[in-house]
């Protein structure tokens, strides 16, 4: 995953530091190129000036392999904060919700 991030700031350095490559499933996803609008709604609200975008990288499918160029979706961040709640909210598995007693 480091090998990624790093060749989409390489790729695109407009993006800043802060960002997260999402895989083609990821919940906040609705379509390659745009955001369910629950996770946009999230960003809009949590994250002012958080972006997606798709960016071209050259990258081995793994260690010795010869790279190949691949498109993915990455969301970009003014800070640390912003990209780790948005990651813990919309990357990982969404929890069961508690039945009441």
């Amino acid at each position: 995953m480091i090998d990624i991030v790093k060749a989409v700031q390489q790729a695109d350095p407009s993006l800043g530091t802060y960002v997260v490559v999402l895989r083609a499933d990821a919940r906040a996803l609705d379509g390659p190129e745009r955001l369910t609008p629950d996770a946009q709604a999230w960003i809009d609200a949590n994250a002012p000036g958080g972006r997606l975008a798709r960016v071209r990288v050259l990258l081995a499918p793994y260690p010795g392999a010869m790279p190949a160029e691949r498109d993915v979706t990455v969301a970009a961040f003014a800070d640390a904060r912003q990209l780790a709640a948005f990651a813990t909210t919309w990357t990982g598995d969404p929890l069961p919700e508690a039945e009441e007693p």
